[in-house]
């Protein structure tokens, strides 16, 4: 069936609130992402891995497109496969094409910053709130998809050429995500530009701590293994999504009229 870009729903596609919940699922994503793209980019052929991601990728997101309203278990679903799929694309850029972070990052900044102008051409907002038609949904999805990359493209740069390292990278952004955590608290304004500036900030500071430890020790890591890192990862994100949806049924169930 067809997809339908005047659809419109009752509410927004996205979590109705954002909390610490959000925010801490939105960093294991990142790192569970990283974790796993890094093990199939280096164990099988990339060409191959980007295109079985790719199928997973469609299907989720065809899942949540197709669902009429936010459901919990799959609208993360297909955060966790934008993580793994836009994590491969940025990888695949590397390795196969030999082009530099800093290029990459230059790139999918510009392709970030055309994604953003467009939407708020078409729409008049940038909001996560007013996605509430199919449209608006595909833009964020885009956008998602594309901060992913430029995320992954910029934690490699900071850790490979910025020799800043794994965790000497992860403590850089998480002292980064602070700032626009405290812009927004002491002036209360702004809340959509804090909100897209922190979002891409999430994935190179998963990033930056999955690769710490799933990398050998020979590059800076700590040598458990990207395969071992992505499953272990992927087990706290099944419980911590499985939890926050009986938990947000529940309040649904106490403030129903």
């Amino acid at each position: 069936m067809a997809l339908s870009f005047r659809r419109r729903f009752r509410s927004s596609k996205v979590p109705p609130t954002i909390t610490p919940s959000f925010w801490g699922l939105k960093i294991l994503t990142t790192a569970m992402g990283e974790a796993t793209s890094d093990y199939f980019v280096n164990r099988f052929d990339p060409r191959v891995a980007v295109v079985c991601a790719a199928v997973v990728f469609a299907v989720a997101l065809w899942w949540q497109l197709r669902w009429p309203a936010y459901l919990t278990v799959i609208y993360w679903f297909a955060v966790v496969m934008v993580s793994v799929f836009g994590t491969m694309c940025a990888d695949v850029v590397h390795v196969e094409f030999k082009v530099p972070y800093l290029v990459s990052a230059i790139g999918f900044a510009l392709v970030l910053a055309v994604v953003f102008w467009t939407w708020f051409r078409v729409e008049g907002t940038l909001s996560i709130h007013s996605i509430t038609s199919t449209r608006r949904e595909l833009f964020y999805w885009v956008t998602v998809t594309v901060a992913f990359a430029l995320g992954t493209a910029v934690g490699d740069f900071t850790a490979f050429v910025a020799k800043f390292g794994f965790f000497g990278s992860g403590l850089l952004f998480t002292g980064l995500i602070i700032v626009p955590a405290l812009a927004f608290w002491f002036t209360r304004r702004h809340a959509v530009l804090f909100f897209w500036i922190a979002y891409v900030l999430t994935r190179p500071l998963g990033a930056s701590y999955a690769d710490g430890m799933g990398k050998p020790k020979i590059v800076g890591g700590l040598g458990w293994g990207a395969g071992n890192v992505a499953l272990a990862l992927s087990a706290i994100i099944v419980v911590a999504v499985l939890t926050l949806a009986r938990a947000e049924a529940r309040q649904t169930r106490t403030f129903r009229p």
